[in-house]
């Protein structure tokens, strides 16, 4: 299921400013990774990285959530919108949408996930705050197949970094989301190379 380049084909849900997206872009444009964006899809018309996937000649497209009167309809909607790309690995960075089930399964296998935690500690938000506060060591972050339970699909590669004394939530989000540029574009390798073997 690659192109005719032999290259793995993503496309990137992305809800903001996409660092996480850059990072995999990057990656792709220096040949640390043998992959073909087909697109980024955004639920957001103003999210940052829209511009930026389109200054890298990545094509775009905006599928607004605010437009649809459920759930199952914005979902069947951007699922169509994948579909179209052939996409071998459909990847969410900072895509702040809960899917349907229907959708998960739609994909299963095939979608993939960054969440700011070590799996499976930490589900859902607020975990550099939720760290602190249970006294954790060392927080970090986990690349992970998504399922139709939060934050709960195999976990494919993860980053760790150390939690300081001193730290608040925004200095060990900082720290996390350094680890995280490098970890995506690594844990996708992973997976590409898996899938070429």
């Amino acid at each position: 299921m690659t192109d005719k380049q032999g290259k793995t084909r993503l496309v990137i849900l992305i809800s903001g400013r996409g660092s996480n997206m850059r990072s995999i872009v990057e990656a792709a444009k220096q040949d640390e990774l043998d992959v073909d964006i087909k697109a980024v899809i955004s639920n957001r018309p103003d999210a940052a990285g829209l511009e930026y996937a389109q200054n890298a000649g990545i094509p775009t497209a905006v599928i607004d959530h605010k437009k649809f009167d459920s759930r199952d309809a914005f979902d069947q909607t951007l699922a169509a919108e994948i579909d179209r790309h052939t996409a071998d690995f459909v990847i969410l960075a900072g895509f702040m949408r809960i899917l349907t089930e229907a959708f998960v399964t739609h994909f299963e296998g095939r979608l993939i996930n960054i969440h700011p935690s070590l799996l499976p500690k930490f589900k859902g938000l607020h975990t550099h705050q939720r760290a602190i506060e249970a006294g954790e060591t060392e927080h970090g972050a986990s690349v992970h197949f998504v399922t139709a339970e939060l934050d709960d699909g195999p976990v494919i590669l993860q980053a760790r970094v150390p939690v300081y004394p001193d730290d608040d939530a925004d200095t060990l989000s900082a720290r996390v989301l350094e680890q995280e540029h490098l970890l995506y574009p690594a844990a996708l390798k992973k997976l590409v190379t898996r899938q070429a073997n």
